[in-house]
């Protein structure tokens, strides 16, 4: 026999020997071996293809050819014996496998609102049913928006660099949400019942203070406005907030954009009026600050001091939450501890 029949006949028999063991073979992973034995990178197969080097120079194109025919008929086969393994091994698992439909579910963990965005959104529905609406305002404010419009002169406490954030010499992160009223005074018109809230920030930092802490404010501008209006409101949002059976005080005060100005004062939620931890045995907690609306602001805005008249009233959200749920740290707020989240999931932990 010449050098191309010896070279044909080897690779005939590789050839029917690999098709006999695709067919044999049990598995999708011996079916790959037959295939990395016989025409893989070292295959048999593979391997003959060193052979063409000895063959004469006319028979070297037609041997190439049959190499390859008979490569790509053992491709063509092991594609449909694959296919063929991997519907038995699938119908092999089901059959292997049950799903027992009694057996309990996995448990999923249950997300809930932050407490200081449940505070909020409970504040503004209360304050919503008397018919006060929502805005929000920048966080960065002009030296404008932030004081002077706010009767806050140049030299006063809450510009010095202890209790501000500046950004430069004219801006600043705004230290309370009172310039959003600024912003509305100027773009709407009287009469108003509008609430403001959103984040501020001071230097500030201890188990009571946060640089970066949440605010909420009511403000009202109508033509007769009174403290009388101002008491019942707040009270009104006290008693449906912390408890009905809540007393709340009003304690003469000063801020710059108010005259006359109240601190406000509820019964501490927790121990009812009887002295606590919380409270600090007084048996009330100071919630916020309030006032008719100094007319050097509404001045300030071209607002017709003559004609109308307002009152506000602001409140920490994280002091709110910590008075409502008695937590005693303001500072596991910003620390996202599933431990203190997880206290305040409805029906469930996370």
């Amino acid at each position: 026999m010449s050098q191309i029949q010896v070279a044909q006949s080897k690779l005939e028999t590789l050839k029917k020997e690999a098709l006999e063991k695709i067919q044999a073979a049990p598995s999708s992973q011996a079916l790959y071996q037959v295939k990395v034995e016989y025409w893989g990178k070292s295959g048999h197969v593979t391997e003959i293809m060193k052979e063409m080097a000895a063959l004469p120079k006319e028979d070297k194109p037609g041997f190439g050819k049959l190499v390859n025919e008979v490569k790509q008929a053992l491709e063509e086969a092991y594609v449909k014996a694959e296919d063929g393994l991997k519907v038995k091994e699938i119908e092999a698992r089901m059959q292997s496998e049950e799903l027992d439909l009694t057996l309990p579910g996995v448990p999923r963990a249950v997300g809930s609102e932050h407490p200081v965005s449940s505070v909020t959104n409970e504040i503004v529905a209360i304050l919503g049913r008397l018919g006060y609406s929502l805005r929000q305002g920048p966080l960065i404010e002009s030296d404008f928006y932030n004081f002077e419009a706010l009767n806050i002169p140049k030299n006063h406490p809450a510009r010095d660099m202890q209790d501000t954030f500046f950004v430069d010499q004219t801006h600043v992160l705004r230290t309370h949400t009172s310039p959003i009223q600024v912003h509305v005074y100027q773009s709407e018109k009287p009469p108003l019942r509008l609430i403001g809230t959103g984040a501020v920030f001071r230097c500030d930092s201890d188990i009571s203070h946060l640089p970066h802490f949440h605010q909420i404010e009511g403000i009202c501008v109508d033509e007769k406005v009174s403290m009388a209006d101002l008491k019942g409101t707040i009270s009104f949002f006290v008693k449906e907030f912390f408890g009905a059976s809540l007393a709340v005080r009003f304690r003469p005060s000063f801020f710059p954009f108010t005259e006359p100005s109240a601190e406000v004062d509820c019964q501490c939620p927790i121990c009812k009026g009887n002295g606590c931890s919380l409270c600090k045995q007084s048996g009330w907690i100071e919630i916020g600050g309030c006032g008719l609306v100094n007319p050097k602001v509404f001045e300030q805005s071209n607002i017709d001091t003559s004609k109308w008249q307002g009152f506000a009233f602001g409140f920490g959200i994280e002091r709110m939450a910590i008075i409502k749920y008695g937590i005693t740290d303001i500072r596991l707020f910003p620390e996202n501890d599933l431990r203190f989240l997880g206290q305040f999931v409805t029906g469930g932990a996370l």
